[in-house]
């Protein structure tokens, strides 16, 4: 959900209805510097970061408190995860993230997750709440990610300046039009405006998950979802879901480096599939350790793939590329 948007006293119900049609969810929140800032009775908000985690560990246990008393007048158990990207950037880290996930949707919980604010910094944020569940719906292989905003979905440009916009009931997520009807990066109601829910929608299809954005305010909007109803704007995943290891190296939302390889290399790792070797590589940027992921270019500078190399740099007479 945005920032924007809360849940009412009747979403845990509706959500319960959801999960008598073996349907399982999790919900990614923000909301947490926020809900500190209020508690802590401060007028304005921060600007030192320390005082910007000291708001958020406050914040998360309101949050913490909302979502538990709401779910548990209806009779459903919660649970509380945190994360960062260095959660998900560890292979590691990443499996285990992935397998409490699965298991508390097995015991029938409600995943509630939030950016852990209280040790991250701005340059290793997920930076906004689409990401994140976007790339919750990769983690846990989810079949959809529901975006709740106060807009009623994508229309085709600003429709707050354009009486002739209109909404955008159904496209596919890697439609490169949809970037320019949202706006692009100066088009944003918030720090997640609608270019980072086309981002979100794009990064969950890597998982063969669907996307719809639609409005929180919407009536029943959840249960209406689950039953088929088309709400909002459907963004459709086309693309083969990605193998579980293939899908994880994209998700990095920073690489450690990079590789600039030939043409020849550039075909067999995109048409071909192949492996990366040595010969290949015509330049190496940045300092990376084996296993870390690393950015793959062509001699023009565009990003062609992603790899994990099996040795590190600046050690380039030893490098192999999985």
């Amino acid at each position: 959900m945005g920032s924007t948007t809360r849940p009412s006293p009747a979403g845990p119900r509706r959500l319960q209805r959801c999960a008598g049609k073996a349907r399982k969810s999790c919900w990614s929140v923000p909301g947490a510097i926020a809900e500190g800032i209020h508690r802590l009775d401060w007028t304005k908000r921060p600007r030192e970061i320390n005082e910007l985690q000291a708001a958020a560990a406050v914040g998360q246990m309101g949050l913490a408190q909302v979502y538990e008393s709401s779910f548990g007048k209806h009779g459903m158990r919660t649970a509380q995860i945190l994360l960062t990207h260095a959660d998900l950037a560890d292979r590691e880290r990443y499996l285990n993230a992935r397998s409490t996930l699965l298991t508390l949707l097995r015991l029938g919980c409600v995943p509630i997750i939030n950016e852990n604010d209280t040790v991250i910094t701005d340059e290793i944020k997920f930076g906004d709440n689409d990401t994140l569940g976007a790339l919750v719906a990769n983690l846990i292989e989810g079949d959809a990610l529901i975006i709740l905003t106060d807009q009623r979905g994508l229309f085709t440009a600003d429709p707050r300046h354009d009486p002739t916009a209109t909404l955008v009931e159904q496209a596919d997520a890697d439609t490169p039009e949809l970037e320019a009807m949202a706006g692009g990066a100066g088009f944003s109601l918030g720090r997640g405006g609608m270019l980072t829910k086309i981002l979100a929608a794009k990064r969950a299809a890597h998982s063969g998950a669907n996307t719809v954005i639609a409005s929180g305010q919407e009536l029943d909007v959840l249960t209406r979802l689950a039953s088929c109803e088309m709400i909002g704007t459907q963004l459709m995943a086309r693309t083969a879901r990605m193998a579980a290891r293939k899908q994880w190296m994209p998700d990095h939302l920073q690489v450690c480096g990079h590789v600039v390889i030939d043409s020849g290399a550039v075909e067999k790792l995109t048409a071909g599939g192949k492996s990366l070797f040595l010969i290949g590589v015509v330049d190496v940027h940045g300092a990376f350790a084996r296993g870390e992921v690393i950015a793959c270019m062509n001699p023009g500078g565009q990003v062609e793939a992603r790899g994990v190399p099996r040795a590190g740099a600046p050690a380039p007479d030893a490098t192999g590329f999985g």
